[in-house]
């Protein structure tokens, strides 16, 4: 059979498996509980998978609850597909048009959260496995390997390789296409500090437990009016909800848009959004001072690229931090209030080109200007770069390049994927060049005619890597 035929014989088969994945709220969370180690609806998502798998005549394993594995073909060599089930927050309110968790078909795009990132594409490949199993041979073993926790700490793909092998070349199916070489280091960090507000007690800062890798789209805070004279009026605005709560106590709501913060300028931030606007009411040395840093830029926030930071006003020239694999970029993605402190966290991507402990040693050079300021490392991966011209790279754009009858070349992003656990290994779609990027993104959507395009391409690239000698 060809691929053409098996596609369409099995659209609606593969539509109805990522309808079903979808509808698992898997946001991975860490239990404690040692038969689910990420949350009951990750663990459905991981027994759901694999028990497809098994039916589709794979071998198939679980590991522990962390991750899962489906299998077929024989040979020494592992050809390895490495996805994802767990998918970031999302709520109705957020301004869906669907249900996030309940798959939805509108203009011929499948809406729900995993859509494109990456529950689509795990489908995808799984499918296009099938094919290659029950049509064409392989001299090698195939491996589609299956994460619970990617969107926070990987732990999953660490327990993994504790485990088992290693694939001896393989590919992330959860960036864009035609393939990525490189992908920017990543660094989260918390910043803690001594923070006051003149004239008010604040009582609850709040972003709705946004996560590291997406811009806030909600950003709260609630004060108490303890001045002496008038309290402020504070009055709405576009983005901004007032809350009188009674006995001079208000809390003040920001809506932003949500993107991921490899792209957060895809976003608006609705921290930077709320802070700005409390900047017009109340007088604040210290956020103003974050603000003529840069320290909210969203691309190369300015103090990052000065040798020395002792003034917040220093700062006359434009410098910017960049290389081939794009700008550096900084998320501001959540903050609270606890001890009469303010604990800011940011995830930056960083050029490939560029030190993490450079950048770091920058964020704590701000301790010459804020008095106790404290910088926690929350995590960092470094950067991934491959060389363009390697057989995987070539290989999988022509294969991307020959299906699609197009003539792209090899990117780079600032993304983080599963490509940087593994050597010889890059992202590889798939999210289609000129179409939007929906990941972690409200009304997130895979086109029907994409999602059966990258079956075809993923099918093409197990068979001519696992017959590669």
């Amino acid at each position: 059979m060809k691929i053409d035929a098996f596609i369409k014989f099995n659209e609606s088969n593969i539509i109805k498996t990522v309808s079903d994945l979808i509808s698992f709220k898997s946001i991975s969370n860490e239990t404690g509980n040692s038969e689910m180690p990420f949350g009951e609806e990750c663990k459905k998502a991981l027994d759901y998978t694999l028990e497809l798998g098994k039916k589709m005549g794979f071998r198939t394993k679980n590991l522990d609850g962390y991750c899962g594995y489906i299998e077929f073909g024989e040979g020494e060599e592992l050809v390895g597909i490495i996805g994802h089930l767990d998918v970031v927050q999302a709520d109705y309110e957020d301004g869906w048009n669907s249900d996030p968790f309940k798959a939805d078909i509108r203009d011929n795009k499948l809406y729900g959260r995993g859509a494109i990132d990456d529950k689509g594409p795990v489908v995808a490949s799984l499918y296009a496995m099938k094919y290659v199993a029950e049509n064409l041979k392989v001299n090698k073993r195939v491996r589609l390997i299956l994460g619970l926790n990617e969107e926070k700490d990987w732990k999953c793909i660490r327990y993994y390789k504790q485990l088992e092998e290693s694939p001896t070349i393989s590919f992330s199916p959860d960036a864009d296409f035609p393939a990525i070489y490189a992908e920017k280091g990543i660094l989260s960090l918390e910043i803690l500090n001594k923070f006051d507000l003149n004239g008010f007690e604040i009582l609850d800062l709040d972003t709705n437990g946004n996560a590291l890798n997406v811009v806030p789209q909600f950003a709260s805070i609630k004060l108490k009016y303890t001045g002496t004279g008038n309290c402020l009026n504070f009055l709405e605005e576009d983005n901004i909800k007032v809350i009188d709560l009674g006995e001079k106590t208000f809390k003040i709501e920001s809506n932003g848009i949500s993107s991921h913060a490899a792209y957060p300028s895809k976003g608006k931030n609705a921290i930077t959004i709320l802070l700005k606007y409390l900047l017009k009411y109340i007088k604040s040395d210290y956020i103003q001072t974050l603000f003529n840093l840069g320290f909210f830029d969203m691309e190369s926030p300015e103090f990052l690229s000065r040798q020395d930071i002792t003034l917040p006003t220093e700062f006359f020239e434009s410098s910017v931090i960049q290389d081939e694999s794009g700008i550096l970029t900084s998320n501001v993605s959540d903050f609270k209030y606890e001890d009469k402190c303010i604990k800011i966290k940011v995830n930056l991507r960083v050029p490939v080109n560029t030190s993490l402990d450079k950048i770091l040693l920058q964020y704590r050079k701000l301790s010459n200007i804020f008095e106790n300021l404290q910088v926690k490392e929350l995590g960092r991966e470094e950067a991934l770069n491959v060389d363009k011209n390697s057989f995987l790279v070539t290989k999988l754009v022509d294969i991307y390049n020959k299906v699609t009858c197009s003539k792209k070349e090899a990117i780079a992003i600032g993304g983080g994927t599963y490509a940087r656990a593994f050597k010889n290994c890059i992202a590889y779609g798939a999210t289609i060049p000129g179409e939007p990027d929906m990941c972690h993104q409200v009304d997130e959507f895979i086109k029907l005619d994409n999602l059966f395009l990258c079956c075809k391409i993923y099918s093409q690239a197990i068979f001519e890597l696992a017959n590669n000698n």
